[in-house]
């Protein structure tokens, strides 16, 4: 008994010390990291993990587990009925489960993603200020069975946990608006400036068509900046889950070139494309890989040269494939390079060339991080740039058929 007594109070001296660890940090991925970690560890428990509810979609996906990489849990969904962590936010009840396979709300699809085999299961609800944010799960305890002790535990920990995510999701909220209001004085100034000028009786008719056409071309801009706001808003706050399937990255390289030949045409730059035979196929969310092949491809033909190339290529490598996208434009100085994923980053030299909203390169980073890989870029002044994205890479392969070599440059059309 004296052991029990000795083993709980250090149990909750370790909570003092991980809420003080947990109020040390705004980044919401480090913050999850932690809670997880820590409840592994005052469980007893083989592994952790945090399901976070979005109550819009009344929808639960994992955020964070210490048996899953990033890419893995990314487009995990829990179905509220049918699952042991929907039981819990719907009753708002803590559950201890010795055998999990004999509990008709076991959702066993999990299970065959990530290859850990659940016995014994405590998951406790997430909620403050009266709202479930969550759920908190512990599986597999190393010895014995989950007591009510560990469930004790666990529900601090749970309510210092839902507090602490909270408070980060406002902060990252409110230092995004903070910028988002920033980029909008320019335009709203702008419209302000244009609106006045239409006012005035010695505005002539040419005047106040131009003054026209800059308000819709700067409704435009903000239009299209509070639509990549908002995009980018969602994937920093984990709330986008992707839609993963197996899919041609051939296929879709192709289709990315036929969306963007019309726009190649009228600057005059030719778009190739190059997939070796063989190509594995992928595993991912087809349409935000299509966006972000799109949003690079629209970039390298911006800022291209008359005459100029684009190459949409891809490489197999032993764990991952290689997408390049390369031009033959003016180029990135090199002292922008760093700060070119930085949200509404501009580049000096690029902005009198064409307008833009500075996320593009952000929500890309972003979507290719989520899925497990990495981006990069290489540029020379007047010799061009290179974005390489990496992304695992599946075991299957599937030849393209009727698709060999390289295509040629659209002829134009008298």
């Amino acid at each position: 008994m004296a052991e029990i007594k000795t083993e709980r109070l250090d149990g909750y001296r370790r909570l003092i010390d991980i809420a003080r660890d947990l109020a040390s940090t705004l980044d919401l991925d480090i913050l999850l990291s932690r809670i997880v970690h820590a409840a592994a560890e005052i469980s007893g428990a083989e592994a952790a993990s945090i399901l976070l509810y979005d109550d819009t979609s009344r929808q639960l996906y994992f955020q964070v587990s210490t048996n899953m990489d990033e890419s893995t849990r990314r487009g995990i969904m829990v179905p509220l009925d049918g699952s042991i962590a929907g039981w819990i936010v719907t009753n708002r009840k803590a559950v201890r489960i010795t055998n999990a396979h004999e509990d008709p709300r076991f959702y066993s699809n999990v299970e065959a993603i990530t290859g850990l085999s659940t016995q014994s299961l405590l998951g406790i609800p997430l909620i403050t200020k009266n709202k479930v944010v969550g759920v908190l799960e512990a599986l597999n305890k190393h010895r014995g069975k989950f007591t009510e002790t560990d469930e004790s535990m666990l529900l601090v920990l749970g309510a210092q946990a839902a507090v602490a995510i909270e408070n980060t999701r406002l902060f990252q909220q409110s230092d995004l608006i903070s910028e988002f209001v920033h980029e909008l004085r320019t335009p709203l100034s702008s419209l302000s400036t244009a609106t006045y000028l239409l006012l005035r009786p010695e505005m002539s008719q040419d005047q106040r068509d131009q003054i026209i056409n800059n308000i819709h071309n700067e409704t435009m801009r903000l239009n299209a900046l509070a639509s990549s706001f908002l995009d980018l808003a969602r994937l920093e706050s984990g709330r986008v889950q992707f839609r993963k399937t197996v899919f041609s990255l051939a296929d879709l390289m192709y289709e990315c070139k036929d969306i963007m030949s019309s726009k190649a045409i009228e600057d005059d730059i030719q778009l190739r494309v190059e997939s070796p035979d063989g190509l594995p196929l992928l595993e991912a969310d087809r349409d935000k890989i299509k966006q972000v092949l799109l949003n690079l491809l629209s970039n390298a033909i911006k800022y291209n040269r008359p005459n100029g190339t684009v190459m949409l290529r891809a490489e197999t490598r032993e764990h991952d494939v290689v997408i390049y996208v390369q031009d033959t434009g003016i180029g990135i100085p090199e002292e922008a390079l760093p700060h070119l994923f930085q949200k509404f980053y501009r580049v000096r030299e690029h902005e009198a060339r064409a307008s833009g909203t500075g996320l593009g390169l952000s929500i890309c980073k972003q979507i290719i991080y989520g899925h497990g890989g990495r981006i990069e870029v290489r540029s020379k002044m007047g010799v061009g740039t290179v974005f390489m994205l990496s992304l695992p890479r599946s075991g299957k392969t599937a030849p393209r058929e009727g698709v060999t070599g390289e295509l040629k440059k659209p002829v134009k059309k008298p």
